[in-house]
């Protein structure tokens, strides 16, 4: 049986409108949904190339000494993480663990840039660098890269946007088994959700044009070829709970990573995601991703790839040059910028709220539409802080 919207009891931060069109409204959203600045709509005028027109040309250069000191850093903190999980005692083993599933985050950054053609000028070495950066993930390099730029080309795209999207109404009325696993999967394990889009977007052949294929075949033939040797040898020196403790746990890290920064930044009540006949370029990429901060230690560890907006205004422009970007299109276009920095409110907003599309409110929770299955979000309404400091 098909449930029907009924009437909310309580919630534990209120829902946006489609937009909030005074700044007293935009400062009232931005307390509650735990941001520091909401931004204004982008006027519908104003075309992607407007932006980057603003941004310094050397914003875009190449650096061969910065990119080469971006891998430097990643194997560095990589190998310190090994180190100190071989040194550990078992209760300072999370911490271990949380530090070196950040540092190979890093190596998902460095195969990003690759991607993006803003590591080298030379094509070959970024072809080698992102295969090599993505091998310890076990996430084929030009799947990731055909499907990501996607994801750029059809930012907050509904049905198109590869990336996260609100739950389809008709998807979560369709049965009643499928229902409590989507409340599950987006709610409590949503921090790991991306290994399940690591499985479901990257290993089928069919999900390709027939252009892709051979670079794919390519890729999995790599990663397929790491998981026959380089597990086994892992296996053989340290044991099954080796692999577990120095592979295993390292890698459920960097999805908790890849899973909440990916949320956070295109995940709000107030952005909303439109069909291709109402989407517009500049404001899905302008309005439609939100600038985080977090502790400099991850920044610094993850190359700053949560200074996004930039990233998302041209893709071209490498990590090391994000800061000075976004500097930029705050000084020519901040007042439409989303800003945060990174808080339990936030997280809170995103996980108990934004849930199931609707053109009007963005996103509908689910404990509107099935109170009585969403102990889940019940939970983690109970669960999780509400604090913004």
């Amino acid at each position: 049986m098909k449930r029907r919207i009924g009437c909310i009891k309580a919630v534990a931060v209120p829902v946006a409108p489609p937009s909030a069109d005074s700044a007293e409204d935009r400062e009232q959203l931005a307390e509650s949904y735990g941001f520091r600045q909401i931004g204004e709509d982008l006027p519908d005028n104003v075309t992607l190339k407007d932006i980057m027109d603003t941004l310094p040309k050397e914003v875009f250069e190449i650096d061969d000494m910065k990119a080469w000191k971006s891998v430097l850093i990643s194997v560095t903190s990589y190998t310190l993480g090994l180190f100190m999980i071989a040194k550990s005692p078992w209760y300072l083993l999370p911490l271990a663990w949380a530090w070196t599933g950040t540092a190979i985050t890093g190596f998902f950054v460095i195969g990003h840039d690759c991607a993006h053609k803003s590591f080298s000028k030379n094509k070959l070495v970024e072809d080698i660098v992102g295969t090599l950066a993505f091998l310890p993930l076990v996430y084929p390099y030009e799947p990731w890269r055909f499907k990501h730029d996607r994801h750029h080309a059809k930012t907050n795209m509904l049905v198109h946007d590869t990336a996260w999207q609100p739950v389809p109404p008709e998807e979560f009325d369709s049965s009643p088994t499928l229902r409590k696993a989507i409340i599950f999967g987006y709610g409590p394990i949503r921090p790991w959700l991306s290994i399940a889009h690591w499985v479901n977007w990257h290993f089928n052949l069919k999900k390709f044009r027939a252009s892709e294929v051979n670079r794919v075949k390519i890729s999995l033939a790599c990663v397929f070829a790491f998981m026959a040797v380089g597990w086994p040898l892992i296996i053989y020196k340290v044991g099954l709970l080796g692999w577990v403790k120095f592979w295993l746990m390292p890698w459920l890290g960097y999805h908790f990573w890849m899973s909440t920064f990916t949320m956070v930044h295109h995940t709000a009540p107030h952005i909303p995601f439109k069909p291709a006949d109402e989407w517009n370029a500049a404001q899905a990429q302008l309005n439609g991703t939100v600038h985080c901060d977090y502790p400099s230690w991850i920044e610094i560890l993850c190359h700053d790839i949560n200074v996004h907006i930039p990233h998302h205004i041209s893709p071209r422009i490498p990590s090391y040059n994000l800061r000075a970007a976004h500097d930029s299109i705050q000084e020519n276009w901040g007042k439409y910028t989303n800003m945060a920095t990174w808080n339990w409110r936030l997280m809170k907003t995103i996980m108990t709220v934004c849930h199931v599309y609707d053109k009007e409110e963005n996103y509908i929770p689910f404990d509107r539409l099935a109170p009585e299955e969403s102990q889940p979000i019940t939970f983690l309404k109970k669960a999780m802080p509400n604090y913004t400091a």
